[in-house]
């Protein structure tokens, strides 16, 4: 009887327009009723009722009358999703060929721009007292996906050594890092001038006008990669060992393929005649030192020396016979 009532004053409630959804949940989400695999589920309220009670609990709307007012979360949170994403997507377009460092660097300032305003985004007064979008963002879950984003993208950075390719303040690229792409664009556009005929077969092909014109191009852009090594040795910003940023490095290790594997290329070294010289001289080492040391020693016969009395009775006794 009880449950007979209960069902029949339901009915009337909902013929009447009334709603039986919880107070304060919106119309508009109020179907209310998930399917899984052809199964209704329990309801249950959607996301955006679950951030708003999460962004209001962080604002400061819950039981406590003075709650401190901190910077809005959802904005900061926002501001690193669409900062990381456009970072995320650079490295993969300049992924091959190498470009991290010389297309990505202004994205990768904004992402360290709004990781630093997710970590100073704090509430006045004692830290500890205080509702912090940092801890609430880096620190409120196992995962700490925000953390895990930022450690990527930081160690992506410093292993690309690209710090060595920039300016001191990271505001563009250094005069000699431009110097250098400069001198690899002329060298790639001489290679491709002298490529007259198309890349079909290159493998078939002969290269004298390749490593006949583009020698000198080839030669300064190798002396200045030698020139910045030298000097990065001696002077490194990069974290991870003395290497040149990764653009640099690629770019270098993809003309040395190309001059000496494909165009079968070789510069003539200057030096082979002082190299052929100090080689022989010091096969030669061995032979001159034993002829001077024979030279140089004393070789003395040996000569037999007579006692005076043998010499004497040796005489006596020729005297005897005479």
């Amino acid at each position: 009887m009880g449950c007979g009532l209960l069902v029949l004053v339901l009915v009337l409630g909902v013929c009447r327009g009334h709603s039986l959804l919880p107070a304060g949940f919106p119309q508009s989400e109020a179907p209310g009723l998930a399917r899984a695999h052809g199964r209704a589920l329990p309801w249950a309220p959607r996301l955006p009722a679950a951030e708003d009670l999460w962004l209001s609990l962080l604002r400061g709307e819950g039981p406590d009358p003075d709650p401190p007012d901190p910077p809005d979360c959802r904005a900061l949170l926002v501001l690193f999703a669409r900062s990381s994403a456009r970072l995320t997507d650079c490295l993969v377009r300049a992924a091959r060929p190498v470009r991290l460092c010389q297309a990505c660097y202004p994205l990768f300032q904004e992402v360290v721009a709004s990781m630093d305003n997710i970590s100073r985004a704090a509430g006045p007064g004692n830290a500890s007292e205080s509702h912090s979008c940092a801890r609430s963002l880096l620190m409120s879950d196992r995962m700490q996906i925000v953390v895990i984003l930022s450690e990527f993208f930081n160690t992506t950075w410093q292993e690309a050594n690209c710090a060595n390719c920039l300016m001191n303040n990271s505001e563009g690229l250094s005069n000699s890092t431009i110097h250098f792409l400069d001198l690899f664009n002329i060298t790639m556009a001489c290679f491709e001038q002298n490529l007259q005929g198309g890349e079909s077969n290159l493998q078939l092909r002969n290269y004298t006008d390749v490593c006949k014109n583009c020698r000198e191009a080839y030669k300064s852009l190798s002396a200045l990669y030698a020139e910045m090594q030298k000097r990065n040795d001696h002077e490194s910003k990069a974290e991870h060992g003395t290497h040149l940023c990764i653009d640099v490095e690629d770019a270098m290790n993809v003309t040395r393929k190309l001059w000496s594997r494909t165009f079968n290329c070789s510069v003539p070294c200057s030096d082979t005649v002082p190299v052929i010289a100090v080689s022989v001289f010091v096969l030669f080492l061995p032979v001159v030192f034993y002829l001077s040391s024979f030279l140089h020693s004393e070789q003395k016969k040996r000569k037999l020396i007579l006692p005076k009395r043998i010499k004497s009775s040796t005489s006596f006794a020729n005297i005897q016979e005479n």
